[in-house]
């Protein structure tokens, strides 16, 4: 289900002060507003970053895809040490759109954090994932390790298999929890009707995000989020939601993840429905050399429901140390 609008072994001292400096972030009840970004031109388009902090940079690309700026600030307090930058990919948030959906492809996503790395002379980065941001990182990981240093995959899939699967696994709860919504989809089915056509498009939006997102409802409305309907639609078919087409449908990480060579952190919700345990999982056997993290009072934005222990995990894993469940 797309979203719509979603080492070394260190010192127990060490770990324990790293614990200690990680502040718990004042989160925003509300969607926060921006701050002022930047632009820069990559494959002769202008793309749209927020860059906080300095040091080792970590660069985070989010959801959907077609989706921006839900993942701000939930990441910021890694700034005290670390450049921080949130990446709006081409056709998304304030970045550059295509002028056809002929423009968005899954490669050029890939393509782009590498051509951002070089042009602001970032070196080696941090890349941290989010749903299909994870699939652009593992992609990118994949063909440009030497410019990873370390991955971060968030509440990711590993296939497109696994795409579809958090797709029938939603539509079958919306079809138990909200029948009266799950019959009016099915009828505007029979009626021939896509996602891409209004009616179906407006019906979509009625699905509630807590059925999709999280684990404790009171979350859901919490976020900022820019979403462009024509970038899913041209990378995962008319119908992304419901049948999955496109170029995602055709990925699949799995016989390519034993390659990674980079430390590799994987972060899963018990209660994501949009990427469910029953794949998330399939990392431990596809990539064993990847810590494995369980947020297990978290859904598909455990970065919200979850952030102090997400942030602990991830300062841990930044430096080398190793991670461990919450």
């Amino acid at each position: 289900m797309l979203m719509r609008i979603c080492g070394s072994a260190v010192s127990t001292a060490f770990v324990i002060s790293v614990l200690l400096l990680t502040s718990c972030a004042h989160l925003p009840t509300s969607p926060p507003k921006l701050p002022a970004g930047h632009y820069v031109t990559v494959s002769g388009s202008r793309l749209w970053y927020i860059s906080e902090g300095k040091g080792e940079p970590i660069v985070i690309i989010s959801g959907g895809p077609g989706a921006a700026h839900y993942l701000y600030p939930y990441f910021s307090a890694l700034a005290g040490a670390y450049r921080v930058i949130y990446l709006d990919s081409f056709g998304s948030g304030n970045s550059e759109r295509g002028k056809s959906r002929a423009e968005y492809t899954f490669s050029r996503h890939v393509d782009e954090v590498e051509e951002l790395r070089r042009t602001l002379s970032l070196g080696r980065i941090n890349v941290i994932g989010h749903s299909y941001g994870s699939l652009v990182a593992q992609a990118y990981a994949l063909k440009y390790p030497g410019s990873v240093k370390r991955l971060v995959l968030a509440a990711p899939a590993i296939s497109g298999e696994a795409l579809q699967g958090g797709n029938d696994y939603v539509l079958q709860r919306l079809r138990h929890q909200f029948p009266e919504i799950w019959g009016r989809l099915q009828a505007l089915r029979d009626r021939g009707l896509h996602e891409t056509d209004k009616e179906m498009a407006d019906l979509m939006q009625e699905i509630p995000e807590e059925l999709l997102y999280y684990a404790n409802v009171s979350n859901a409305g919490r976020l900022n989020v820019d979403f462009n309907p024509e970038l899913a639609f041209a990378l995962g078919g008319n119908d992304p939601e419901i049948v999955l087409g496109g170029e995602l449908a055709r990925l699949d990480f799995r016989p390519e993840l034993k390659k990674l060579t980079m430390p590799t952190l994987v972060l899963a919700g018990r209660y994501d429905h949009v990427c469910p345990p029953l794949f998330s999982l399939q990392y431990r056997e596809f990539a064993p050399q990847a810590q494995f993290v369980m947020f297990e009072k978290s859904g598909h934005n455990f970065f919200l429901e979850e952030n102090a222990t997400m942030l602990k995990t991830l300062r841990i894993f930044l430096v080398g140390g190793p991670t461990a469940a919450p």
